[in-house]
């Protein structure tokens, strides 16, 4: 259905962008999260990257009518499927979702609300609790409001949870996401490009249940803090901003040693 139909004041269309690779047992709970939206103008894209579990054609709410999946057999990686997305969203809106986290009922309403109130933000994020593989409630995640606070140290990162992430389309369509995308930090190289001339917001209610995995990957904990810390001193000597480069090399010295530190006291 066309942009032109619910674009207006009150009733603006979300486009959900969910890229999918196997995702498993987790998936069905995520995609229902969506469906029980107190918000109903909305439109799922699950793209699926190449899975070979079965999990997207086994969801039960698949006959919804705002629920699309699109496939190709490739397997392009997240910042690829994101981009398709972007392109073909409908909505005025974009609201990012992974397929094993779960979004809290009143989620779309509330961060719809702040678009509106706020026409000037481009970004708007919430707080996220932290569960389990198996639904237990873990804890909260660093949380901080406003742009400012949220932009205050850049060469540490920015507290804005990628699956919270609802914004205008217009933004995403400006900045889009790089690709080839730096390892498991798209979302970091996004804010970091775009941060200067956007405004980000983030809500105070806990809108989204963020799963982390029972077992850490280490490895992959490792590469990433190597890749974010990377594109982060490449950007700030591209933009001369010597001190700022300065501190990412100190915080990602700090950081990796302090892995070292918890990786040595937890080998057997």
């Amino acid at each position: 259905m066309s942009a032109e139909v619910h674009s207006h004041t009150d009733t603006p269309l979300i486009t959900v962008a969910m890229p999918v690779y196997n995702g498993g047992a987790y998936l069905e709970a995520a995609v229902a999260s969506i469906v029980a939206q107190t918000y109903p103008h909305w439109q799922l894209m699950l793209v699926d990257d190449g899975s070979t579990d079965g999990a997207i054609d086994a969801l039960p709410m698949l006959a919804d009518p705002r629920i699309h999946v699109i496939r190709d057999g490739r397997n392009l990686g997240l910042a690829a499927r994101l981009n398709q997305i972007i392109d073909q969203a409908d909505g005025d809106f974009i609201a990012r979702m992974d397929g094993d986290d779960i979004s809290h009922p009143e989620r779309f309403a509330r961060q719809v609300q702040a678009l509106q109130q706020h026409p000037t933000v481009d970004l708007v994020a919430a707080r996220c609790r932290t569960i389990s593989s198996n639904g237990q409630l873990l804890g909260v995640l660093p949380f901080v409001g406003t742009h400012q606070e949220i932009c205050a140290t850049p060469w540490k990162g920015f507290y804005m949870p990628h699956p919270t992430w609802m914004g205008r389309v217009a933004w995403f369509r400006r900045y889009r996401y790089a690709n080839p995308a730096p390892y498991c930090c798209e979302d970091q190289e996004l804010l970091l490009r775009s941060y200067v001339s956007s405004t980000f917001m983030a809500l105070p209610e806990e809108l989204l249940d963020y799963r982390l995995r029972d077992s850490l990957a280490w490895r992959k904990a490792w590469r990433t803090r190597t890749a974010l810390g990377q594109l982060q001193v490449r950007h700030f000597a591209q933009q001369g901003q010597y001190g700022h480069m300065l501190r990412t090399m100190l915080v990602r010295l700090g950081r990796h040693a302090k892995d070292v530190w918890h990786w040595m006291k937890a080998a057997p």
